[in-house]
């Protein structure tokens, strides 16, 4: 056991305070390992470990602090309580030992207790010197396979942590790599979602997928790997040109679905060139339809800007490609330049995505559907989409510019049979 963490400065992060713990009560887990690595969070995420009372513990915290109370598991005696800015788990110690329950874990570095009432840390498998060390280092191959996420897990934590895998850790992640295939796949897309939205998870994706964790998953990915590792160098190429588009990167590709746009650009890298086929490969590993159609309409605009270079494309071409990635435009970009598309080419349409009000990337609305019908006194029918198509079109060519000239257009379209 040694002395660390002051209590002032850790325990009073909490969000409640000490005397609702029962004694002893151990924090462990990630909390205490990047308190030991000085990493900060924005949201705390506290695991405690209680030798008895750990349900009730819960209850009465929720309670008096009017929070969230979320019954675990109660067999095993796991409850959750939800603060606004923190959530905060209890476990009860099995056979009512913190050494025992500290021998199951992951990683050595995971393996460690805080005791806030005695300020102890108790590390029986010596995470802290693995920590200094930046190893990730297994408790045992026997846990590894108790828990096959884990597998992923050690290269989530590699290039979240700045570590590496202790050698013979990662032999033995090569030898059960196997057994990941039994895990659910909404748990392996955390973790890869985690890797592709890590500064350094690139690395550790194309790590994983050589030491056969992701290969099952995305079998063309060896033959996109140069581009993989160009994202990051291109964002910067990018942002030297346009220092206004990449922040958009960061950008989430919907309030819904915090995937960032860089996440989503690094997504298709590991995907078959051939949209159907990836569209199978991000089915399988259950991703959204609205993350299946971003990452797909990306594939598609890439091949459209590597058939046809930006400075040879017509307006239409440059409206429908706008059409096509929406708002993911930041995307494609990043994507286009780590696939060696020049950035200077993509100035015009980086242009045109920067400026609001201009028609090729951004044409108004200039007539509905319903008022086309009510001033033309047209009966719905696919003619109707057919109009609004050409409208859009002979805006982006600059034919018309205002809703009075759409419609007159319109009249006389249907005058000559158009």
């Amino acid at each position: 056991m040694s002395k660390a963490f002051n209590s002032i400065g850790f325990t009073d992060t909490w969000p409640f305070t000490l005397e609702w713990l029962p004694q002893p009560a151990y924090l462990v887990g990630g909390a205490v390992r990047d308190g030991l690595l000085g990493r900060k969070a924005d949201y705390l995420d506290l695991d405690f470990v209680v030798l008895e009372q750990a349900i009730h513990t819960a209850q009465n915290i929720a309670k008096y602090y009017k929070a969230g109370f979320v019954l675990l598991d109660a067999e095993r005696q796991i409850a959750r309580v939800v603060f606004p800015g923190a959530t905060v788990d209890f476990a009860q110690a099995q056979a009512n030992s913190l050494a025992q329950d500290l021998q199951r874990r992951d990683f050595t570095l995971n393996a460690i207790a805080y005791n806030p009432f005695t300020q102890e840390l108790i590390d029986p498998h010596q995470g802290q010197t693995d920590i200094q060390n930046r190893l990730i280092r297994m408790i045992s191959s026997q846990n590894l396979r108790d828990d096959p996420l884990r597998l992923l897990r050690g290269y989530r934590q590699a290039a979240q942590l700045g570590c590496q895998l202790e050698p013979q850790t990662q032999a033995t992640i090569r030898q059960l790599a196997p057994f990941l295939s039994q895990v659910a796949v909404e748990r392996v897309q955390t973790e890869l979602g985690y890797l592709l939205n890590t500064a350094k998870g690139v690395v550790w994706i194309k790590q994983a997928w050589e030491d056969h964790l992701l290969s099952g998953f995305f079998p063309s990915a060896s033959e996109q790997f140069d581009r993989l590792l160009k994202i990051d160098p291109a964002v910067e190429t990018l942002h030297q040109h346009s220092p206004t588009l990449t922040p958009r990167l960061s950008h989430p590709l919907r309030n819904t679905i915090k995937t960032s746009q860089l996440a989503i650009a690094k997504l298709t890298c590991l995907l078959t060139r051939d949209p159907s086929v990836a569209e199978v490969e991000l089915t399988q590993l259950k991703y959204s339809k609205a993350e299946i159609r971003e990452s797909i309409a990306i594939l598609k605009g890439l091949a459209t800007l590597q058939q046809t270079p930006p400075s040879q494309m017509s307006l239409r071409q440059q409206y429908f490609l706008f059409q096509e990635v929406g708002t993911l435009f930041p995307a494609l970009a990043v994507l286009a330049v780590a696939s060696g598309v020049p950035v200077a080419s993509l100035s015009p349409l980086i242009a045109r995505y920067l400026n609001p009000d201009d028609p090729v990337a951004h044409p108004q609305v200039l007539v509905t559907g319903n008022e086309l019908m009510k001033i033309l006194n047209l009966s719905p029918s696919p003619k109707i989409g057919q109009l609004l198509m050409k409208i859009q079109l002979a805006q982006v060519e600059g034919q018309i510019l205002t809703r009075e000239q759409a419609l007159r257009w319109v009249a006389q379209s249907l005058e000559h049979g158009e």
